[in-house]
């Protein structure tokens, strides 16, 4: 029996991965609480486990006094140089062997939690620690089960959670399926340690390319960015640190064999690859393809391009619902508007032409302030005088004169607006008063021909 406590130390130990000297503790700790529940609370025990014999050895400790007036910590010194130690001196404590037999079944039970409660929380630790290094790495899996709408995963060692919202909404499992994600966060819960994992993460997209391009994985193709609308489309930006590598062409592989291991492993979510670039303006432009582009207007204070392709090219550049176009600005970064060159004519059209209504403007004035990004009279207007000052070609006094002249002419706008909207207004309250003028005498004509009615009945 002495052992077995041995063996049993070693293999649990191995099974669980877990430290001898934690699951001796555990014993040692149990020992202590089964003994303080036989013996007494007030007993000051200590438990050491003894390897040569296999066995929690159990000691109280006492305090050696003349006198004694607590008889379950305290040993005259007689007694203790008679039975325990013979160079025992007043003051001295003494540690005294227990007997572990008498531990009655409710001691022996709640030790026997204790441990089990101890190594549960070891093995909790350790798999947390394990996993918790391997955040944004990929895991393999099995469909274990379903909860509600989420899918619980066995990694082996432990289960993670598979939230619907981490779903690719097209993909159905089974349980016993393998599958592969993406570990989002590991976090440690009052039942241990929670997984949770990912199938629309953009870094999944991420990766997948790393595991199959060896030219990512060694650091002479770098992934810029990835975009992903998971189970339709994804866009991901690479850039190759030798001019020897062709950083899409690596991605792309021999006759699409790489690209197209990571689209069967995403279900035929289709991937666009693009070749990054830090010209801005180009690399928006690479992020749109297919659709081909005729112009770029960039507003750095919004951050945002106004992109102009043909009109033949527009619904191409858009894609599918806007999903081309999203896509393109997640991965840039950049708010992108999109419209026609028919469109984009017609908006300079009105933009000249509302910048021109302004009184003593100029062409060539309002032909500066267009080029300098002014979009109408209100803009001009709203804008700081700082703001027309600093457009080269208009002086410090044609800068107030205009300045002046649109805030004038704007509000002369908004009061003949309102005046209209008054008017138009005054003309529907009118036309629904002369309709209720109109209805009234038919209902009285209705209410006098009842009575009549109804004497006509009596008489009859």
């Amino acid at each position: 029996m002495q052992q077995d406590l041995n063996r049993v130390i070693e293999q649990v130990s191995k099974e669980k991965g877990i430290d001898k000297a934690i699951l001796i503790g555990a014993l040692e700790n149990a020992m202590i609480s089964a003994a303080k529940k036989t013996f007494g609370h007030q007993r000051k025990i200590e438990a050491q486990f003894n390897p040569e014999i296999g066995e929690v050895e159990l000691f109280e400790a006492r305090t050696v006094v003349e006198t004694i007036q607590d008889p379950e910590v305290e040993i005259t010194l007689n007694e203790a140089r008679e039975n325990l130690d013979p160079d025992a001196e007043k003051g001295d404590e003494l540690l005294c062997k227990l007997d572990s037999s008498k531990f009655g079944r409710i001691a022996a039970q709640a030790a026997k939690q204790n441990i089990v409660q101890r190594v549960r929380d070891a093995e909790r630790e350790i798999i947390f620690n394990e996993f918790k290094g391997r955040e944004g790495q990929l895991v393999n899996g099995i469909v274990q089960r379903f909860e509600k709408r989420n899918i619980i995963v066995n990694l082996g060692r432990t289960d993670a959670i598979l939230p619907e919202k981490e779903q690719v909404p097209r993909e159905r499992y089974r349980q016993g399926d393998r599958i592969r994600a993406y570990i989002v966060s590991v976090e440690i819960t009052g039942r241990g340690p929670q997984i949770v994992l990912s199938r629309t993460h953009p870094n999944m997209l991420i990766k997948l390319f790393e595991q199959e391009v060896p030219e990512i994985y060694e650091g002479i193709v770098e992934v810029k960015g990835a975009a992903r609308e998971p189970g339709g489309r994804a866009k991901i930006a690479v850039l190759s640190h030798d001019h020897d590598v062709d950083p899409v062409g690596a991605c792309v592989g021999m006759k699409g064999t790489r690209v197209q291991s990571v689209v069967q492993e995403l279900r035929g979510e289709k991937i666009d690859i693009v070749h990054w670039i830090a010209d801005q303006a180009e690399y928006v432009c690479r992020a749109l393809a297919p659709a081909k582009v005729s112009k770029i207007i960039i507003d750095d204070d919004e951050h945002s391009m106004e992109v102009v392709v043909p009109d033949d090219q527009l619904s191409l550049a858009i894609g599918k619902k806007g999903q081309n176009v999203r896509l393109a600005s997640r991965l840039t970064g950049w708010r992108i508007d999109v419209c026609s060159e028919a469109e984009a004519e017609e908006e300079t059209r009105r933009t000249r032409q509302s910048i021109g209504a302004i009184p003593g403007i100029g062409d060539i004035a309002a032909e500066l302030l267009y080029q300098e990004g002014f979009k109408s009279a209100e803009d001009v207007a709203q804008s700081d005088l700082e703001e027309i000052m600093d457009v080269e070609g208009i002086s410090k006094e044609k800068a107030e004169s205009l300045h002046k002249s649109a805030k004038e002419h704007v509000e002369e706008k908004q009061r003949k607006e309102a005046e209209a909207a008054a008017q138009k207004a005054a003309e529907i309250a009118a036309a629904a008063q002369h309709a209720d003028e109109i209805t009234a005498p038919a209902q009285l004509d209705d209410e006098s021909a009842a009575p009549a009615e109804v004497a006509a009945s009596k008489e009859a």
